[in-house]
């Protein structure tokens, strides 16, 4: 099989393809034969170094979807032939992924697996933040990254809830056109001074040096709500100045402890998905054995939607 490894830090460059054998699935796994990868900023950030670096060759995990070919011992919800996407930790840039059971939810018939890749995961976390926030209709959210895999569904999703103003924020101007057509009332760039009339709830998937901004646009009593990879530091005095709250998110322990709404959130995407209610963006659907253009487009900020590799 094919997959993706590097074995130094840097630019998409030293994403290297090599021939590897098959794994073999363990207790609770699932081997999947891929058929669509999501690329995600961490991933592009980790093959940077940025955030800490763990021993190399470094491999990435992420979001995939495709077939079961087989299944490890103790697996009973999933057999050979289902059409499944998971979020896997680890190897995910392959033709063949290993994918924990309990991470892996199949795809309805008619969705195709570059939909599913598009829709789930990022989807999930829009979700997840959203319910994080718990933001009113009469209350205003302002959404970093909102033209990402993520940030285009929060935006969506923000309006199907009811939110009264969504304001997205982007890296350049060119983005307001289709961020607007997905029902974003509002858009600011980062270079912009001022991001218009403070808000209610900050949705934050950039992080860095972003996030003492993003932290300013909140009004006062307002919260934000953390889930990037991109670190970043505020002082404490602000928090308590303004009264204001940031809460961090991450999947893992959202779907731990939030398992009920956690199956909610999943079925909720597919049908708002399916009555077309929401739509999941695919900015580019690049071949596996180009990788380092996937993470070039991530890096370059110019993706509109989600960027997936095809093996």
């Amino acid at each position: 099989m094919r997959r993706i490894r590097y074995y130094e830090y840097g630019s998409p460059a030293v994403l290297r393809l090599e021939e590897a054998t098959p794994p073999e699935p363990g207790p609770g796994e699932l081997l999947v034969r891929t058929e669509a990868i999501g690329v995600t900023l961490p991933s592009v950030r980790k093959v940077r170094g940025e955030g800490g670096r763990a021993p190399l060759p470094g491999v990435l995990g992420g979001e995939i979807a495709g077939e079961v070919i087989a299944v490890g011992p103790g697996v009973s919800s999933f057999a050979a032939g289902d059409r499944v996407t998971s979020l896997t930790f680890t190897g995910s840039y392959a033709d063949l992924v290993l994918a924990p059971d309990f991470m892996a939810s199949r795809i309805p018939d008619g969705a195709s697996c570059t939909q599913a890749v598009a829709l789930v995961r990022s989807g999930h976390v829009a979700l997840a933040a959203l319910a994080t926030a718990r933001p009113t209709a009469t209350e205003s959210v302002l959404i970093t990254g909102a033209a990402s895999g993520v940030g285009h569904l929060a935006v969506q999703l923000a309006k199907i809830h009811g939110i009264k103003r969504v304001v997205a924020a982007v890296s350049s101007p060119g983005k307001a056109d289709f961020l607007r057509g997905l029902g974003a009332d509002e858009v600011v760039t980062y270079d912009n001074k001022h991001w218009g009339e403070p808000v209610d709830v900050v949705l934050d998937g950039v992080g860095g040096d972003l996030l003492p901004r993003a932290l300013a646009a909140l009004r006062p009593g307002g919260r934000l709500i953390f889930f990037n990879s991109g670190g970043g530091t505020v002082p404490a005095f602000d928090l308590l100045a303004g009264s204001k709250t940031i809460t961090g998110l991450t999947m893992a322990r959202f779907a731990n402890t939030e398992p009920k709404l956690y199956e909610q959130h999943h079925q909720q995407l597919w049908q708002l998905h399916q009555s077309r209610q929401l739509r999941p963006v695919v900015h580019a659907e690049i071949p596996l054995t180009d990788a380092a253009s996937a993470h070039e487009i991530i890096e370059a900020r110019v993706n509109l939607g989600k960027v997936v590799l095809r093996p």
